[in-house]
């Protein structure tokens, strides 16, 4: 019986192997419910549920809601039990990815690839950004800095002016470069100068 702690290296390697160029993010919030990982990758951000051997669905339908409104696309990885049910709880446009142990390690198997998600809701994507993020944007856009102004105010002004496509990738160049050791001093100079 394989859990959560077991997949999870192994699949980032697979990921990798699959996709090319991606980040991984791990546990982010979103919603009511926490996205077991956020794969980022040149234009997309891809939601990924796993649910191990030992997992049940009792979440499962609420998650799927939640992850719909954040993610480009969605998928889910299953241990070798669910292999066979997940399809019944997921809607049609998620991919489905089954692991199992191996001699050497774990298979992953992808019994569906996933489609475009038409439920996703570009303001809650761009909502996963942090302010210094969106200022990124804003400069590389051309447009003004908006330093008195909300991040959700910003975030809206970005929706208007930004094309769609564009956006994409530059939401995904703002994750891909995302650094955890320095974001809460890039925060601070961001306070400091707004007074």
């Amino acid at each position: 019986m394989l859990h959560d702690n077991e997949i999870r290296e192994p699949l980032f390697d697979f990921l990798e192997e699959t996709y090319g160029r991606i980040r991984i993010i791990e546990e982010k919030m979103m919603g009511r419910s926490r996205a077991d990982v956020v794969m980022v990758m040149e234009d997309a951000l891809c939601g990924i549920e796993i649910k191990s051997d030992a997992d049940t669905y009792a979440r499962l339908s609420r998650q799927v809601k939640d992850y719909d409104l954040y993610y480009d696309i969605n998928m889910v990885v299953v241990g070798g039990t669910h292999g066979n049910h997940i399809r019944e709880h997921i809607p049609d446009y998620w991919g489905v990815i089954t692991v199992e142990a191996a001699e050497n390690g774990l298979d992953f198997y992808v019994l569906r690839d996933p489609e475009r998600n038409p439920k996703m809701k570009l303001e809650r994507k761009i909502g996963i950004l942090w302010r210094p993020e969106l200022n990124h944007i804003l400069e590389k856009n051309g447009m003004p800095k908006y330093r008195e102004k909300s991040k959700r105010f910003v975030a809206g002004k970005i929706l208007q002016k930004v094309p769609q496509d564009l956006l994409a990738k530059q939401i995904s160049e703002e994750l891909f470069e995302r650094d955890y050791t320095t974001i809460q001093q890039e925060i601070e100079e961001y306070r400091k100068k707004r007074k």
